[in-house]
């Protein structure tokens, strides 16, 4: 895996370096810190921009031994590269014409496939690769890897989380990434109020599969409101007031996701359900999911909810002989955050998420998150720290903290 990350790598910077080897051939610009290379080809045929960030993460981990401060017991600490990622976008013959190609450097970011046969045992570099067609009017086909159009929380580029990472509702709920088609459009109601209209087909098992397809499709249809008009720089998707709100904004969406016959525990994620043989087994995996973004001058507040179930409301898989081989990651989850950017630049932040999975799944646990953020450059210079308090039942309790620098060039 590391020979195929270090070759990935090294063909990239060779083609970015041979781009920019000559000016005649296209005009490069370099605006300001975070804002990429920029390339715009001589005769305007093409655009495209160059960018690398990284996340540099430390933790440390306490178990709270019969739910009792007094009582920490220390875990362990960790300090990793969380993230580690080329990206790059742009658009060919006409700004119509959008392309994306994002890669995962890092061990810890890319995901493991090499022991796989479904990821042909090989690294999970690639995160998205996809082209972005405005065809007619606001109308737009996406084919290729990348989101889902699922909870918000998800879509929202982890380089602009408010808080070090995603919350415990998406590492259990979201529906990911996945590869095929998307259709999206917007519809204006009167002057100031949107609507987004999104439905997407994709293959249903994730990222990266090379070896056969062993479930069905996925079925992905999300609507949003904006009843008082589009936030600041596309603010309904990134975490923080960065652009502060003269006036109040509101994003609400709602998601039904419908993986037909699932064969990974967790629909686009999680392990493949197999028997002893290594035939596959799956169910319908349906998600329900509700969410909404407000900001207002240094205020925001995100909020999000999710519900899965099986076609049959039963979450453990049998085989043929009626031996459980499987169980589907099931049930709800609540997540609410609140923030107040000053003029500093300082954030304290606030997180509280409830999951109640499906009984026989995992224990029922409840989080609270503080948070300090500082950001120097927006979302592209910052440093961010947590404390998270977690409440396992049946468990002892965790205690988790967390301090990340985020730095995208």
């Amino acid at each position: 895996m590391k020979k195929t990350i270090k070759l990935v790598r090294n063909a990239v910077l060779i083609l970015a370096l041979a781009g920019l080897a000559n000016e005649s051939w296209a005009q490069v610009k370099a605006p300001k810190f975070g804002k990429g290379i920029q390339i715009l080809g001589q005769d305007s045929t093409y655009y495209a921009k160059v960018g690398f960030r990284f996340q540099n993460l430390f933790v440390s981990e306490w178990d709270l031994v019969n739910d009792d401060f007094s009582q920490a017991k220390f875990q362990n600490s960790d300090f990793m590269v969380r993230r580690s990622r080329l990206k790059f976008d742009g658009w060919a013959v006409s700004p119509k014409l959008k392309w994306k190609l994002e890669l995962a450097l890092s061990n810890r970011d890319n995901g493991g496939g090499a022991t796989s046969t479904e990821f042909n045992r090989a690294a999970n570099i690639v995160l998205d690769a996809y082209v972005d067609w405005n065809f007619w009017k606001s109308f737009s086909i996406k084919f290729g890897q990348g989101k889902l159009p699922g909870n918000r929380e998800r879509v929202i580029s982890s380089g602009n989380l408010q808080l070090v990472d995603r919350s415990r509702l998406n590492s259990r709920y979201n529906i990911d990434r996945d590869v095929g088609f998307t259709l999206s459009n917007w519809t204006k109601l009167g002057k100031q109020f949107f609507i987004k209209e999104v439905a997407a087909v994709s293959q249903g098992e994730g990222r990266n599969i090379t070896s056969g397809h062993h479930g069905g499709f996925d079925f992905t249809y999300r609507v949003e409101f904006l009843p008082f008009g589009k936030f600041q720089s596309k603010g309904d998707y990134i975490g923080s007031s960065i652009k502060k709100e003269s006036k109040p904004k509101l994003a609400i969406g709602v998601t039904y996701d419908n993986n037909q016959n699932a064969v990974r525990n967790r629909g686009q994620l999680g392990s493949f359900i197999q028997d002893s043989t290594g035939a596959y087994f799956g169910k319908d995996l349906n998600t329900f999911m509700a969410d909404l973004m407000f900001k207002y001058q240094g205020l925001s507040v995100m909020a999000e909810y999710a519900d899965k179930s099986t076609g049959d409301n039963n979450p453990f898989v049998l085989d043929g002989s009626g031996n459980k081989i499987g169980t589907f990651y099931t049930g709800t989850g609540l997540s609410v955050q609140a923030g107040f950017m000053f003029k500093s630049n300082w954030e304290p932040v606030f997180r509280y998420t409830d999951i109640t999975p499906q009984s026989g799944v995992a224990n029922a646990e409840t989080q609270y998150t503080f948070g300090l953020n500082k950001f120097v450059v927006g979302h592209k210079l910052k440093i961010q720290t947590d404390l998270t308090y977690r409440s396992i039942n049946g468990s002892d309790d965790q205690l988790f903290f967390r301090t990340q620098l985020d730095i995208h060039f």
